[in-house]
């Protein structure tokens, strides 16, 4: 009986040492968007800057447009369409007023980053992505991908209403 219960603990207490780490292995794999599997690329926040944006309205936003290196290269080259390989990474804050700011000038003016909202990534790959235009998307927050494919869907269908010509992107090169 002892050799029996001995037998079926091992396993068990193997398992219960090693489940947590399962978990989490599969917890920092899965962490991509529906549809399009896109991921938090390493290194992200060290990219260069393409330009920067204030969404008003419903996101009341103001944005940092990063790129990697083949995106950044493109962009100040005027290319279009962007080649294959290209990412790009949109952090959007809250767009708040600075009264800390607005002390020191005669009116209220100044416009900071507050806590952060998002981090929208597209990744340019013609031939996984051909459906929507060679660009696969995804949208994270707290560093989380959003699963939610209504939202992810959304993507492409607003950067469709763009001009062909822009590449499905709505930035362009600040230098």
């Amino acid at each position: 009986m002892r050799k029996y219960i001995a037998k079926r603990a091992l396993p068990l207490g193997v398992a219960a040492i090693c489940l947590p780490f399962v978990v989490a292995v599969v917890a920092a794999t899965d962490n991509a968007s529906p549809i399009y599997g896109v991921s938090l690329p390493e290194g992200y926040r060290d990219w260069r800057v393409i330009t920067v944006a204030h969404e008003a309205g419903k996101n009341n936003d103001i944005r940092a447009i990063l790129g990697n290196d083949i995106a950044v290269k493109a962009f100040r080259e005027g290319s279009r369409p962007l080649p294959d390989g290209s990412v790009i990474a949109r952090l959007a804050y809250v767009y708040k007023s600075s009264p800390e700011n607005d002390a020191v000038f005669p009116a209220p003016q100044s416009f900071v980053a507050g806590d952060p909202t998002n981090v929208q990534i597209s990744v340019k790959d013609s031939k996984k992505y051909a459906d929507t235009g060679g660009w696969g998307y995804g949208q994270f927050e707290n560093g989380i991908a959003n699963q939610s494919e209504p939202l992810i869907k959304s993507c492409f269908a607003c950067h469709t209403k763009l001009d062909r010509s822009k590449d499905f992107v709505f930035s362009h090169y600040s230098p």
